[in-house]
């Protein structure tokens, strides 16, 4: 990993927008750049940049052991690593300072898409081996210019500038798109993507498919990938849920990255997404529903993938409650993800084995496999990423749970949730609408979509009912960003207008044309 220094300022501007709270102690404030927070210490929280690389920044060289005014520049790629030692323990403060420190002022707001698909053989529809993965991985690298991620010996993705391709669990094929400004520039990067991975894949008599769960294949005959991370994860999973494998080596999902101004810009944020409005979550699910085929049959749901989520593993995944509470902020998502237990530690190229774990061990230097080992900034961001909620906070918010599509539908899912929460007109609309939903209303949503989608009764009518007007809330809001991007909105416009989703299109399918095969749908999907 790429070590460099760089001499520069830290600083922050004031204003009445409060971007972090902790304590008592409430420092309102906008972090710009390379910032640190001011606060009633002697010190300063080491803060990081807004792009892709980390950056600590400290005025006292006793605990990184570099020199004062200068920054230490660490390349950001999964997995990260510590290529700094902390000689003193990391406080809770240095965690929420990591949160608060993806802060940006709406100018400088971007929209990042990511997306997984299956691979498959065209002649046979039997699962790609890692073999043929790894070779497909090395003709996009020489042909389109990327550069190569390895784990030991094997190559597990690539990276191109801030864009990264990487591996799920059962070869499932990853786009982390970069961070960009238009709808427009989303949905080309993604259409490049597509482009280069075909340029490639059709030559070695591969495909991909866009679907949410898989609609063939056994569990069993699903390659695994050679990833130290992965190995842990699927001998914890059986422990703490029974569809943790399935979510692992049988689903596919697209979701949108997205930036907040401030702490309270977040929660807002956090809330419209998942709890105060989560059935808007359940809409998305509803819109994009497109996992109705389990092992050759329908399975009952329209989308398998979110059903999935209900017993994976609920120490880390679903709702969470505590987004209600006044007291919710940054500092309030540390003390949960605190609790959340570890899958593992990285060190010296090494995944080491701390499933069901305390980070707040860790953070006392308590941990059984490293004793007085303590964790560094890496550590708590490699630790964020196990964490699977419906929403999820890191320097971003990352709106999740879509199940795969075709590529229109790829641009699709970004465009509604920026016309929802990019614009305050239509947030705010989202937020007066909804306000007298009960709990047992949101849970009953959550209980029910996977099944009925916009069938879902509620109320006096129907889910779909609903639908129609947050969609037009939507398109109102990107019609107001004043790019030309309500385009992309025309795949679930035509879903909310007739009330039939992706699922429910391909059901029919299943029962008319095809025959009772699903064997079609690798064509249907296919990008």
């Amino acid at each position: 990993m790429a070590v460099s220094s760089r001499t520069g300022l830290s600083y922050c501007i004031r204003s009445e927008t409060a971007c972090y709270r902790a304590g008592s102690s409430r420092t309102k404030e906008i972090c710009v750049g390379l910032s640190y927070f001011s606060r009633n210490s002697s010190k300063t929280t080491p803060r990081l940049r807004l792009d892709n690389t980390r950056v600590g920044c400290k005025r006292s060289s006793k605990r990184f052991g570099f020199k004062r005014g200068q920054c230490l520049i660490v390349a950001a790629s999964p997995p990260t690593e510590d290529a700094v030692i902390a000689a003193e323990p990391l406080t809770k403060e240095d965690l929420v300072g990591y949160l608060a420190s993806g802060c940006k002022p709406r100018e400088k707001w971007r929209i990042g898409t990511e997306h997984e698909k299956f691979g498959f053989e065209l002649k046979t529809l039997k699962p790609i081996t890692y073999e043929q993965i790894a070779h497909l991985l090395n003709g996009i690298a020489e042909r389109f210019d990327w550069e190569k991620v390895m784990e030991g010996d094997k190559i597990i993705g690539l990276k191109q500038g801030k864009q990264s391709i990487s591996l799920e669990p059962g070869g499932q094929f990853e786009l982390s798109g970069a961070p960009l400004e238009t709808l427009h520039q989303t949905c080309a990067e993604v259409n490049s993507h597509l482009y280069q991975v075909k340029a490639v894949a059709e030559e070695m008599g591969i495909g991909f498919l866009g679907i949410g769960f898989q609609p063939k294949w056994e569990r069993e005959d699903i390659p695994i990938m050679p990833k130290g991370r992965y190995e842990i994860m699927r001998n914890y999973m059986p422990k703490v849920g029974t569809l943790g494998l399935d979510m692992m080596f049988r689903t596919c999902t697209v979701q949108v990255n997205l930036d907040f101004s401030s702490e309270a810009d977040m929660i807002r944020k956090f809330r419209a997404g998942l709890a105060l409005q989560p059935h808007l979550k359940q809409i998305a699910t509803a819109l994009f529903a497109n996992s109705p085929f389990t092992e050759g049959k329908p399975n009952g749901y329209l989308s398998m993938r979110s059903q999935i989520w209900t017993d994976t593993d609920n120490n880390r995944a679903g709702m969470l409650p505590f987004v209600f509470d006044d007291s919710f902020g940054f500092e309030h998502y540390v003390e949960y993800a605190l609790d959340v237990p570890m899958y593992f530690v990285y060190r010296k190229k090494k995944y080491i084995d701390c499933s069901g774990l305390s980070f707040r061990d860790f953070m006392d230097g308590k941990l059984p496999h490293l004793p007085g080992d303590f964790p560094t900034l890496n550590d708590w961001e490699n630790h964020l990423t196990t964490i699977f909620p419906e929403v999820r906070l890191k320097r971003y918010l990352e709106m999740r749970g879509a199940d795969g599509g075709p590529w229109r539908r790829l641009c699709a899912l970004p465009a509604f949730w920026v016309g929802i929460l990019y614009d305050e007109v239509s947030l705010q609309n989202i937020i007066d609408m909804t306000a007298d939903w009960t709990p047992e209303e949101r849970q009953m949503l959550r209980n029910k979509v996977p099944a009925t989608g916009l069938k879902t009764p509620f109320r006096d009518g129907l889910l779909k009912h609903v639908a129609q007007d947050v969609v037009k809330l939507a398109k109102d809001g990107l019609e107001r960003r004043g790019f030309k991007e309500t385009g992309f909105l025309n795949e679930v416009a035509e879903v909310v207008r007739t009330g039939v989703t992706p699922a429910e299109k391909l059901l029919e399918l299943y029962h008319g044309k095809w025959g009772k095969s699903v064997d079609p749908v690798f064509e249907e999907l296919l990008y």
